[in-house]
């Protein structure tokens, strides 16, 4: 359990604070993240990692000489956002291109895969690889869908040994994919971690129970088995992963024992000699291991095993002197890197808007000002929700997101409607982070720009902005209906209400039984198995529990289906 704290909801910001004020020598505050202090030759390739925070050492503790140039740190367990690694990608960037490298999980794929296309647009050469070691979350056949663990180190450790080489970005890359399809792991938990202000885990264990196939998110285990002996543990996982052995790879193997909280060091060594038997046992050659906290969740008491397949060109690099807060092989020094490292963002400026576009834009002040409302209401309830089969931040990266989006609504007003809901898109993507930061950003942003500012509204052009807001979700996110997420709520919600106002009903009127089809979707959800996302590897156990995401859509729904009811009631002078 986390005890020292402030404001839970600043604990992440506060924690990489503190960590920068006591690492001075390795790392520079970003907004957004932290950089390199040390110097670095012009055009060399910029290692960019991230994550959300809670996982300590990564990713923060992995920048420094010969690792990552810069890290982009979200919240607890949720992805930065797209402005977040814009910033830190651009002050990491030293004319040799930007690669980079983080796990893959939904909403950091979404937010990295925007600002990647940002910066492409804007002429910088940028690439990605994902980290996918997890050998619990999908079949080696959809190796692209599986997530990271541990693993991480061994691609960021190439990946930033290279780049320290003069290596181009294309050979970087080369290298960092070719470490990532050389590594597996798989974690096991003896209970789950508790976030900041929370007084119970994401999850329980039953006794004299392990979890295996457990998510650093804090997700549970995909299976329980009886507690094993270390001797027991440390033959299955070692079983496990062998049966994942790369065709291609030769005798020499580095074996990562990872601590994932309250698994401490003892422990860990203990189980690192057993693994380490089984591993010669099977005539193999041990090189360069590690054993201790590389990859965290908090205070969750489980760990994980990597195992890395290098051959002469990977075992150069894993080799290869690092120095970060975290991870020092051959220490080095180099002379202080000078930069701005809290420049300030350019403001936007606003376009004033039509009078009607501001009246309009007033309103939609007020529907965010309900919705802000309703999910602070929702916020403990979405989050056990999504706590059976996720990592249980969906509440608290929706009251972020929507208290974000009011605040800038509040600030814009004055402004057009499209502007109002551009400025709250971006503040919601930006506080909330993860899957539903980005989507629900996105889907205002383009709301905004479907209304546009024109001299007059009419009950179509909500229309048309709830189907911008829809094809914006379904296109980023990449879901349909029937994957159980978010869409299975919002397309009955847009498809009903295009019919009613098309048969010229009131606007109002339209949006309740608009309402009433995403609240029918969103609880059949409870009977779909989950195709994206982070609940899909635990699809048995998200069964009979509704989508968060499509819960949470539904209620905000109602709330905005109300004030629709209440304006058709209104005279037309009031209106």
């Amino acid at each position: 359990m986390t005890s020292i704290y402030d404001d839970p909801a600043a604990f992440a910001d506060d924690a990489l604070d503190g960590f920068v004020a006591a690492n001075r020598r390795y790392v520079d505050r970003l907004d957004g993240g932290v950089i390199r202090a040390t110097e670095v030759p012009p055009g060399q390739v910029a290692v960019v990692v991230g994550g959300g925070s809670g996982h300590y050492p990564a990713f923060a503790g992995l920048v420094g000489t010969g690792l990552a140039t810069a890290a982009a740190c979200g919240n607890i367990f949720a992805s930065p956002s797209a402005g977040q690694i814009y910033r830190v990608a651009k002050a990491a960037d030293a004319g040799g291109g930007v690669l980079f490298c983080y796990g893959n999980y939904a909403g950091d794929v979404m937010h990295f895969s925007q600002t990647e296309l940002r910066l492409r647009g804007e002429g910088m050469d940028a690439r990605t690889v994902r980290v996918t070691d997890d050998v619990a979350s999908a079949p080696i056949e959809q190796q692209h869908k599986r997530r990271g663990v541990a693993g991480d180190l061994t691609v960021f450790k190439v990946a930033g040994a290279a780049a320290e080489a003069g290596k181009d970005i294309d050979e970087v890359e080369r290298l960092a994919r070719k470490a990532n399809d050389r590594t597996r792991s798989l974690g096991i938990a003896f209970g789950g971690c508790t976030l900041p202000g929370d007084s119970s885990p994401l999850f329980s264990v039953p006794a004299g129970k392990v979890s295996l196939g457990l998510g650093i998110h804090g997700e549970p285990g995909i299976s329980d088995l009886e507690l094993p002996t270390a001797s027991d543990l440390a033959a299955l996982l070692v079983r496990r992963l062998l049966t994942e052995r790369p065709t291609d790879a030769g005798t020499a193997v580095v074996p990562i024992v990872n601590g994932l909280g309250t698994v401490k060091y003892d422990e860990l060594f203990l189980l690192y000699g057993k693994i380490e038997k089984n591993l010669v046992d099977e005539g193999l050659r041990v090189v360069e291991p590690e054993c201790g906290e590389l990859v965290t969740s908090l205070d969750m008491p489980g760990l994980s095993l990597t195992l890395f397949w290098p051959d002469d060109e990977l075992a150069e690099y894993w080799s290869a002197p690092a120095d970060s807060p975290a991870y020092r092989k051959v220490p080095g020094t180099r002379k202080a890197r000078r930069h701005n490292a809290r420049r300030p963002r350019a403001a936007t400026a606003a376009d004033p808007g039509t009078e009607e576009a501001i009246r309009v834009g007033r309103l939609a002040v007020d529907v965010l000002e309900k919705i802000s409302a309703v999910v602070a209401g929702s916020e403990a309830a979405w989050g056990k929700l999504d706590s059976v089969a996720g990592d249980g931040d969906h509440g608290i990266g929706m009251r972020r997101g929507a208290d974000a989006a009011l605040a800038a609504a509040r600030a814009a007003t004055g402004t057009g409607v499209r502007d109002i809901l551009i400025s709250a898109g971006e503040a919601w993507s930006e506080r909330a982070g993860g899957t539903s930061g980005a989507l629900w950003g996105t889907g205002l942003i383009q709301a905004g720009n479907a209304l546009g500012n024109r001299d007059a509204y009419s009950a179509a052009d909500a229309a048309a902005a709830v189907r911008a807001f829809a094809s914006a979700v379904t296109e980023l996110g990449g879901a349909a209906v029937g994957d159980k997420t978010m869409v299975d709520a919002l397309a009955p919600f847009a498809d009903v209400l295009s019919e009613e106002l098309d048969g010229d009903a009131q606007l109002g009127q339209a949006l309740l039984k608009a309402a009433a089809a995403a609240r029918r979707g969103a609880d059949a959800t409870a009977e779909l198995i989950p195709r994206l996302g982070r609940a899909r590897p635990l699809a048995e156990k998200s069964l009979g529990h509704p989508d968060p995401g499509a819960m949470s859509f539904a209620v905000i729904a109602q709330a905005v289906a109300e004030i629709g009811s209440r304006i058709d009631n209104l005279s037309e002078s009031e209106r």
